[in-house]
């Protein structure tokens, strides 16, 4: 695809970013990281600007652009149903969930979910808790690395796998050192060059195809205009969608640490909003690109896993190029360390800092990166296990989303949910999701279509089989 001296040009880039990354997290690390909220949580005090875009950073992942470029290449617009899974739970998640997630948080001074499923279900609801999202934020993060060993595999030659561990080695160090407030201002760089990126490659490839009409023209002509309606895909994947990647948006701790960073719940409300019509607007002309390429370019046959760089390379010159290879790492990344955060925090906060004895601040700060270290390898394996994008982030939200949406979402909107229901719900949902998917998906069906119906059912089950003999049990102690 590349020459061999574009290869160096690019690959020098590349390295130069990175090295330019690491520089910006060696600084904050030492001007500005002090405390184990600083790292965690950004000291809880993150403006708007910054707050939009690391919303939108973190949404538009490696996955997003990648994945859904390529889907919407291979299967046409129906795979609009991915980003609009997104976008309608982030519309439920600001009107009913993102005020009493902060009530929580600012009270409870929270840095996990974990910390709000112990303070409703007790002890035992942290553990199912913390391996739900290491699961599925070890698998997110795998992506991110995936995605960028595709890069360097273009760039400078190397295979997926040295890639993946590349970049593994690369991401790892700058988390190490950078935490959420390097995260979050780099997201603010990072997301302003994705989102200006991605809409000049929109306008571009719509021109250089002729427009929407000639596009579907084409598509008719190769018996093929079926893939340019929003309903060319099958219920049951639209169902998959909703219930994995729209689903995990209630329970993403990303967000709800976000949430908790930011400095008072109107800039978290209002930054919010902005970033889940940015990202919706941003998914749509991913896919779009996508499509475009497929039936307004004449590229020939190109490999789908490859159609940014293919579409992009089709379109503008190098120096262009070079521009949207920075774009892809700026995206990349801004969703990588992130990822790296919310994995490694549930690591410190919920198995380590339990069981020390005195909260000791330098302790937990040192803690902290080394959960970043443990993250990484977990995603390392994840990444090398199932190197394919969209397949990875299904898999990994299907085994949170089966586990915790149930038993956090009635524990928010349901004072009759009890500590065992909840407990419950999450440990089964979880086992049920995980042994599916180790067996295959016997008879097709995907573990989200067990996990979750079954979480719900014992949370809402057993808690109205326990209300009364808590009812009981308080009634007892207060005639004592």
């Amino acid at each position: 695809m590349f020459s061999s001296q574009e290869q160096s040009i690019l690959g020098g880039i590349v390295i130069f970013y990175f090295l330019f990354l690491f520089a910006i997290s060696f600084y904050i690390n030492k001007k500005s990281i002090k405390t184990y909220d600083d790292y965690n949580v950004a000291g809880r005090s993150v403006s708007m600007f910054p707050l939009i875009l690391t919303f939108l950073g973190t949404a538009i992942g490696g996955s997003t652009l990648l994945g859904f470029m390529t889907n919407g290449y291979n299967f046409g617009m129906g795979q609009h149903w991915l980003n609009f899974s997104i976008f309608i739970t982030g519309v439920f998640m600001m009107f009913f969930f993102l005020k009493k997630i902060r009530a929580y948080g600012e009270k409870y001074d929270m840095v996990t979910i974990a910390d709000y499923t112990t303070l409703r279900f007790g002890e035992g609801a942290r553990f199912p808790t913390v391996i739900s999202i290491l699961i599925a934020y070890c698998a997110i993060t795998g992506m991110q690395f995936i995605a960028i060993a595709t890069i360097l595999n273009l760039t400078v030659g190397i295979s997926i796998t040295a890639g993946i561990i590349v970049s593994w080695i690369m991401l790892s160090i700058k988390t190490y050192y950078g935490g959420m407030k390097s995260v979050i201002w780099q997201d603010a760089f990072h997301g302003t060059i994705q989102t200006v990126g991605i809409f000049i490659l929109f306008i571009v490839v719509i021109i250089a195809s002729g427009g929407w009409s000639q596009i579907s023209e084409n598509a008719a002509a190769l018996g093929e205009g079926a893939n340019l309606s929003v309903f060319s895909i099958s219920t049951t994947e639209v169902l998959v969608y909703l219930l994995t990647i729209g689903g995990y948006q209630f329970v993403r701790q990303d967000l709800w640490q976000r949430f908790w960073a930011a400095k008072d719940v109107k800039t978290a409300s209002i930054g919010y909003w902005i970033s889940i019509i940015l990202a919706l607007v941003t998914g749509i002309f991913v896919i779009m690109i996508g499509v475009a390429g497929k039936y307004g370019l004449d590229m020939g046959e190109i490999n789908p896993t490859l159609a940014y760089y293919a579409i992009s390379e089709h379109v503008f010159n190098f120096p262009m190029v070079i521009v949207m290879i920075i774009a892809l790492l700026a995206t990349v990344i801004s969703t990588a360390d992130s990822f790296f955060m919310a994995g490694a925090s549930s690591i410190v906060n919920d198995v380590i800092r339990p069981r020390m004895e005195v909260q000791d601040d330098r302790k937990l700060l040192k803690y902290s990166r080394l959960s970043v270290i443990l993250v990484s390898l977990l995603a390392l394996v994840l990444a090398l296990y199932i190197p394919n994008l969209v397949d990875l982030w299904v898999t990994g939200t299907a085994m949170l989303v089966s586990a915790l949406v149930a038993p956090v979402t009635f524990g928010l909107f349901w004072k009759g949910t009890t500590k065992i229901g909840g407990t419950v719900g999450m440990w089964v949902g979880l086992f049920v999701a995980v042994g599916w998917q180790l067996t295959g998906h016997p008879f097709g069906i995907h573990p989200v279509f067990l996990g979750l119906p079954i979480s719900i059912i014992l949370t809402v089950a057993i808690s109205l089989m326990t209300q009364s003999k808590n009812a009981k049990g308080q009634l007892e102690k207060a005639a004592l």
